[in-house]
């Protein structure tokens, strides 16, 4: 039997870190499903999921432990075995504007109050073409529950777009 772990990392960003752990992970016969991982700030920080025999998982957990002293924080969860989500309900929001603090927390309330599940959010910002202004942008993978539609959503969003001083586009995945 297998079991699924979900590991958040987090070490001051060098070069072999990414090899080290999934060397790791391979010595206990990990399958590496998915991940995403990103320089931050200095700090090289992920998520990923794998998938390694049950009889395994004490004495991988030991040497993930074991890459503490070498500057790499690991923390893992197990996770139930699932199968993949299907396209239906799924929707990518888009944002971009010029930054400020709180476009992010006015969005997830909007999200939440409409049930939202967030799953997949990535933000940064950068200097815009013409003005070198700080520009925002965000892109989420968000699925909606079944009794939502993207059309309120998007009315929803709409309504706090002004506020924020942004664009948010909202689309369905292909197939909806």
């Amino acid at each position: 039997m297998n079991v699924s772990l979900v590991m958040t990392i987090i070490g001051a960003d060098r070069p072999g870190l990414v090899g080290r752990l999934s060397a790791v992970i391979a010595e206990h016969d990990g399958n590496w499903l998915e991940s995403r991982m990103a320089h931050l700030g200095g700090q090289f920080a992920g998520i990923l999921r794998v998938e390694i025999p049950a009889a395994n998982e004490q004495p991988l957990l030991k040497a993930l432990q074991s890459l503490e002293p070498q500057g790499l924080s690991v923390s893992v969860q197990r996770d139930a075995i699932t199968p993949a989500p299907t396209a239906r309900n799924l929707a990518t929001v888009e944002v971009i504007g010029h930054d400020r603090p709180g476009i992010i927390r006015e969005i997830s309330q909007v999200l939440a109050q409409h049930q939202v599940n967030v799953e997949e959010l990535t933000s940064g910002c950068e200097s815009a073409a013409m003005s070198g202004e700080t520009l925002f942008r965000a892109t989420a993978r968000v699925r909606l529950p079944d009794s939502s539609s993207v059309d309120a959503l998007r009315q929803a969003l709409e309504r706090i777009e002004a506020d924020l001083m942004v664009d948010i586009s909202i689309t369905p995945a292909a197939g909806r």
